[in-house]
């Protein structure tokens, strides 16, 4: 363990200018704020249209493929869907084939406001897009998606080597997280 009980300013300078994950913070903030601002005067939040939006399937998906798709943990899904559920915006079924599982969908209000709020992400998507004239838009995506593929690959691979090495049953609930998401 290092005796030091201090880091040189230099040090900070180098995660300002090099760190990825503060600049994609930095960065998502952003965004996240600006879709905030155009979606407040329909009551969503840039999340929450996220969430909405992923529900738009021909058929309802099951909980953990929208948490797969958001790249959240089940627990934080379910926070998220609870204002959603409680303004009558989504539905949760159980599933017919197996009662354990969840369907997500959205309610006919909740497709209404999706269908108003669409047009808003399109015009403020282009905006922001426009700023990125003299870059590639595309290959951001692609590098933003290949990042997230390969981390989250490497973090399931982890997790996997910590779970094998686990003594038998002491992963119990904690693997398994359930939620009640019709009592939101």
């Amino acid at each position: 363990m290092s005796s030091k009980t201090s880091l040189p300013f230099q040090m900070t300078l180098q995660v300002k200018d090099a760190c990825l994950c503060l600049h994609a913070q930095r960065a998502a903030r952003a965004l996240a704020r600006c879709f905030d601002e155009v979606f407040r005067p329909l009551g969503l939040t840039n999340g929450q249209f996220s969430l909405m939006m992923s529900l738009n399937r021909p058929s309802p998906p099951i909980m953990g493929q929208v948490a797969e798709l958001l790249s959240m943990n089940r627990t934080t899904l379910t926070a998220a869907l609870k204002p959603l559920i409680k303004r009558g915006l989504v539905i949760v079924q159980i599933d017919s084939e197996d009662r354990r599982k969840q369907r997500l969908a959205l309610s006919s209000a909740g497709m209404s406001l999706l269908v108003e709020a669409y047009p808003v992400w399109v015009k403020t998507h282009g905006e922001i897009e426009a700023l990125l004239r003299d870059h590639d838009p595309d290959a951001l995506r692609r590098a933003l998606a290949f990042l997230s593929f390969r981390l989250d690959s490497m973090i399931l691979s982890e997790s996997s080597s910590v779970a094998a090495s686990q003594p038998e049953g002491t992963l119990g609930a904690s693997t398994h997280e359930s939620s009640d998401l019709g009592r939101a």
